[in-house]
C-alpha cells in the first residue's frame, strides 16, 4: 500500500520535468521560423532583432525609391508569355481616365451641342436657302452611281460608327439610367460589334471618295473669292463663281479624307491591340522638327494614346458632318438631289456651281451664271 502511493518528493520531481518539457517545446516553436528563413546560413544575431527580416531586407521599413519606380511604370520580368504583366503599376492609366472622363466628355459635349445650336440659330436668321430664280424644271446629272455609292457607303457607316461611339462616351451617364444595366449592356455589346465591323466599309468609302473626287478638290483661285463672300450663305443674290466643288465643299472633303484616314489608323491599332507602335513612330518623326516627345512607349501607352486620339478626331469630324448634313438637307433647297437621284435642278447648279455648268454645257462662265430660260 505504501508503494502504490507516490511520495511527495516524487510528485514534485514529475512537475519539474513537465515544466522543462513545456519550456523546451516553446523555444523550439519560436526558433523554427528563424531557422527556416536563414536556410542554413549563418546570420548575425542583430539581423534577427528590431523587427528586421533576415537577409538584409528592409522588412517593415518603406523603400520610397523602389515604390517611386514602381509607380513610374518600371518593367519587371514575369514567367508568363504576356510581358505587359511585368508592369505592376501603370500610372498613365489614371491620367488616361481623367482626360477621357473629364476634358474629352466636357469639351465634346460643348462642341456637339454648340454646333447644333449654331445651325438652329442660322436657320432662324437665314431660313432655308432657296433657288432664287426658281426651279428650272430641267436637271443636270451631277453625280453618277459610283459617286453616290461611295458617298452613302461612307455616310451610313459613319453614322452608325458615330452613334455607337457616342454611346461609349456618354451612354453610361445618359442611356443606362433610362434603359437599365441589362438592356444597356446588351445595346453596348451589339454596338461594339457593329463599330468593329463597320469600320471596314467606312475605310473603303473613304478610299473610293478620294479616288473619285480628289481631282475636283484641288484648291484654285476661285476658292479665295468664295471664302471672302462666305459662299453667299449669309446674303441673297450673292453667288461667287465655283466649279464642281466650292471651297466649303473642299474643306469638308479634306476634313473627311484626312480625318477618316487618321481614324482608320488609330482604329486599326485598337482593333488589333499591341500589334503596332504607331505613336512611337509618329513621335520620332515629329522630333525631327524640334519636338521633344517620348519614343520609348509601352504597348499600354500606345493603346491609351490611340483611344484618346480616336475620340478627339471623331468628335471634331462628327461636328463637321452635322453641318454638312444640315446644308445638304433642310438648309438648302435642291441640294439633297445631288446625292439622292444624282441630278440637280439646272438653276440650282447655275447659282451655286456656274463654272461647272459652263464646262458641262459648253457655255461661257457669264452665260452659265444666268438662270435657265
Amino acid at each position: 500500500m505504501q508503494m502504490s502511493n507516490p511520495t511527495r518528493w516524487q510528485r514534485g520531481l514529475g512537475a519539474v520535468a513537465a515544466a522543462l518539457v513545456l519550456a523546451l517545446g516553446i523555444s523550439l516553436i519560436e526558433a523554427a521560423p528563424a531557422a527556416a528563413q536563414t536556410q542554413g546560413r549563418e546570420v548575425p544575431s542583430e539581423a534577427l532583432s528590431g523587427g528586421a527580416v533576415p537577409g538584409g531586407s528592409l522588412g517593415t521599413s518603406s523603400d520610397s525609391e523602389m515604390w517611386r519606380a514602381v509607380r513610374g511604370g518600371i518593367q519587371g520580368t514575369v514567367s508568363i508569355p504576356d510581358a505587359k504583366a511585368g508592369i505592376l503599376v501603370q500610372s498613365e492609366g489614371e491620367n488616361w481616365r481623367n482626360i477621357r472622363n473629364g476634358p474629352m466628355l466636357t469639351y465634346g459635349s460643348w462642341l456637339m451641342l454648340g454646333m447644333i445650336a449654331l445651325l438652329a440659330l442660322f436657320f432662324v436668321l437665314r431660313g432655308r436657302i432657296k433657288i432664287e430664280a426658281g426651279p428650272a424644271g430641267r436637271t443636270i446629272e451631277r453625280f453618277g452611281f459610283l459617286d453616290r455609292f461611295a458617298h452613302w457607303l461612307t455616310a451610313t457607316s459613319f453614322i452608325v460608327l458615330a452613334l455607337t461611339g457616342i454611346n461609349l462616351l456618354w451612354g453610361k451617364f445618359v442611356l443606362m439610367p433610362v434603359l437599365g444595366p441589362e438592356a444597356f449592356a446588351w445595346l453596348t455589346t451589339a454596338g461594339k460589334y457593329a463599330h468593329n465591323f463597320l469600320a471596314f466599309p467606312f475605310m473603303l468609302g473613304i478610299a473610293l471618295m478620294f479616288v473619285l473626287w480628289v481631282r475636283h478638290n484641288i484648291p484654285n483661285k476661285y476658292d479665295l473669292i468664295w471664302l471672302s463672300k462666305a459662299g453667299g450663305l449669309f446674303t441673297s443674290h450673292s453667288h461667287p463663281p465655283s466649279k464642281k466643288f466650292n471651297a466649303g465643299q473642299k474643306l469638308i472633303f479634306w476634313a473627311t479624307i484626312l480625318g477618316g484616314l487618321s481614324l482608320s489608323l488609330s482604329g486599326i491599332s485598337l482593333l488589333f491591340p499591341f500589334e503596332f507602335a504607331m505613336w512611337a513612330k509618329t513621335f520620332a518623326f515629329l522630333n525631327i522638327f524640334g519636338f521633344d516627345l517620348p519614343t520609348n512607349l509601352t504597348g499600354i501607352q500606345e493603346m491609351q494614346l490611340s483611344t484618346l486620339w480616336h475620340g478627339v478626331v471623331s468628335l471634331v469630324l462628327m461636328a463637321i458632318v452635322v453641318a454638312h448634313i444640315y446644308i445638304g438637307s433642310i438648309g438648302m433647297q435642291g441640294a439633297f438631289a445631288a446625292m439622292g437621284s444624282g441630278k440637280v435642278d439646272e438653276n440650282w447648279a447655275r447659282e451655286h456651281h456656274n463654272l461647272w455648268v459652263a464646262e458641262v454645257k459648253g457655255e461661257t462662265p457669264r452665260q452659265a451664271a444666268h438662270p435657265a430660260e
